[in-house]
């Protein structure tokens, strides 16, 4: 329909040549193609056999974006059909055109955010929280988000999983941030966050399931595609492989710092205190490189933390390293090779650890 008065003038004078021809035809098959692919998708939403031996994937151009990733690579953002949540179905509330790197490090933040039943609040950059706490108001999480690593807190983007209010939005502008996502931007909040107008503000709903609910990661020549990562934290599926058991408050903690693990790309260790992150060791080559920018992360606040591990230790080192920064338990997939030897380092230091059996890779 929005072709209807082009299309009609061209007629009129003549000039619809071969070549918008073919551009029209493009556009036509072009949505008939992605509203039969919609259709695959909301049909297979309601099957359980494994994956399809043809797949299609269709979007709507939501916006041209400025750049990619980096200035000299050209981008666009796809919605996944006409009301999909999460980041694609989010409403800006203010501030400039979102960019590619807003769009990925706001949607791994609303994600982070929303594993979490109670107020929490995330502060990431590059798709890594270097902030996030849970706590009884937003306000307070973010405070103790805040206080995780406040250099990296600069220029990030900060989500929070309740309506956002003026309290918390009062902390926000206190520093540079790039973007700020929850469920509902209240109104007391948005007179505040207007003070930083260039700071892009959006209103998000969890992702609607259904329609294409895979995880899809581009590769020359083809696409991998795989579920979600949903899993949670089972208290009743752990396995208990110390001596000494995790006292109810280092299960607390250990719950949340299992959740937090996930969503810090591998290889990751999570250190978690009185219910905030403290440190964050993410992205490293090996395991006990991640236990160190941890531990350096936390400084003195690893005394009496627990710590996560989002795949085993494959030896010792890694736990030892957490055990001399003060760790007192810790939470791990287990399956190592050397599992026995981490197990007596962890019996020998006095600590709590505890085996889930399922890994929480993130590339």
């Amino acid at each position: 329909p929005q072709r209807y008065s082009e299309v009609l003038g061209a007629l009129n004078e003549g000039t619809l040549d071969q070549s918008a021809r073919r551009r029209l035809a493009a556009e036509a098959f072009g949505h008939t193609s992605a509203y039969d692919a919609w259709i695959a998708a909301y049909m297979r939403g309601h099957e359980a056999n494994g994956f399809p031996a043809e797949i299609s994937i269709a979007g709507l151009l939501d916006q041209a974006l400025k750049y990619g990733e980096n200035e000299h690579q050209k981008a666009a953002f796809y919605r996944l059909g006409p009301d999909p949540g999460g980041i694609g179905g989010a409403d800006q509330v203010q501030g400039g055109p979102l960019g590619f790197n807003n769009i990925q490090d706001a949607s791994a933040a609303f994600q982070l955010v929303m594993d979490y039943a109670e107020p929490a609040v995330a502060i990431v950059k590059h798709m890594n929280p270097c902030g996030l706490a849970i706590a009884g108001d937003t306000a307070t999480a973010y405070r103790m988000a805040y206080e995780c690593d406040k250099v990296s807190a600069f220029g990030g983007v900060v989500a929070t999983n309740r309506p956002l209010d003026r309290p918390t939005a009062e902390q926000i502008v206190q520093i540079v941030t790039n973007v700020v996502i929850a469920p509902e931007i209240l109104d007391e909040a948005k007179v505040v966050l207007a003070r930083r107008k260039n700071m892009i503000v959006l209103a998000a709903q969890p992702a609607r399931r259904g329609w294409f609910d895979f995880d899809v990661r581009s590769v020359p020549g083809g696409f991998l595609v795989q579920e979600w990562d949903r899993a949670g934290f089972d208290r009743a599926s752990c396995k208990t492989v110390t001596r000494r058991p995790p006292t109810d408050a280092e299960w607390e903690q250990i719950g949340l710092a299992w959740i937090a693990v996930k969503h810090v790309k591998s290889n990751a260790i999570v250190l978690f205190k009185d219910g905030a992150a403290v440190g964050v060791g993410a992205g490293q080559m090996s395991r006990v490189e991640a236990v160190a920018l941890a531990v350096q992360r936390a400084a003195d606040r690893s005394r009496g933390a627990v710590m996560a591990s989002d795949a085993f230790f494959p030896f010792p080192d890694g736990l030892e390293l957490g055990v001399r920064a003060g760790v007192t338990a810790v939470i791990q997939p287990g399956g190592s090779m050397k599992d026995a030897d981490v197990v007596a380092a962890a019996d020998a230091a006095g600590i709590a650890m505890v085996t889930t059996g399922q890994r929480h890779f993130k590339h």
